[in-house]
């Protein structure tokens, strides 16, 4: 199986990128600081159609859309510069249309998945305030994988959303629920179930659908 990473460079990327090569499976993964096969600024469509060049005539049977930014952790409502919400929906939002778009052939040729990293923060159930530029452009990211699915069923690709769960990365902090291993196994573990039978899910990375 070929699986195409975006951001492996850390945290959840790095170590789903690593089990899939330990499981023997051939992985690409990118980074915008050049430390994968594949430099990548998501945000960036000059170097989308390097990478579409690059890969050309390999199929992809697995796309992840892992690349994210929480650039607005720990503002209050005097903050959130405006140049904040254009870079954070520019990553999180366009860099993940912009991933799919360009590798759209790669994955036609497989009858591949699609995988988006989002967030349950990203639910309109829930709302506890704060975060608003995180919140709102994973929420753009989960109504982007939902019409991606009705777009793409008929290519015979599936897409899913996944929440990670509370992580102990450089985003999540030292005192989230889970370990990166863990995170990583489970998400793992739904993208081998995905299928056009359930092209279109919200689901946690324990195997529970996540209210939209």
């Amino acid at each position: 199986m070929h699986v195409v990473i975006t951001g492996v460079n850390r945290g959840i990327g790095k170590t789903i990128s690593d089990q899939y090569r330990a499981a023997g499976h051939e992985v690409t993964g990118t980074a915008r600081d050049g430390s994968a096969e594949i430099m990548l600024d998501v945000t960036d469509p000059a170097q989308h159609a390097a990478m579409a060049r690059k890969l050309q005539g390999r199929p992809v049977d697995l796309l992840i859309c892992n690349a994210g930014v929480y650039l607005d952790k720990g503002h209050d409502i005097s903050g959130y510069p405006t140049a904040m919400w254009a870079q954070s929906f520019a990553t999180n939002v366009t860099g993940v249309f912009l991933t799919v778009q360009s590798l759209l052939p790669n994955l036609r040729a497989a009858r591949g998945r699609v995988a988006i990293v989002s967030s349950q923060m990203a639910s309109h159930t829930r709302a506890p305030g704060g975060s608003y530029i995180y919140r709102a452009s994973k929420a753009a990211a989960l109504n982007l994988g939902r019409n991606l699915a009705t777009d793409l069923r008929a290519d015979g690709i599936a897409v899913g959303i996944y929440h990670p769960g509370w992580v102990q990365t450089d985003m999540g902090g030292t005192t989230a629920e889970i370990t990166v291993d863990q995170a990583a196994q489970g998400l793992i573990e739904r993208f081998e179930a995905l299928s056009l039978d359930t092209t279109g899910c919200f689901e946690t990375w324990d195997g529970r659908a996540h209210p939209y």
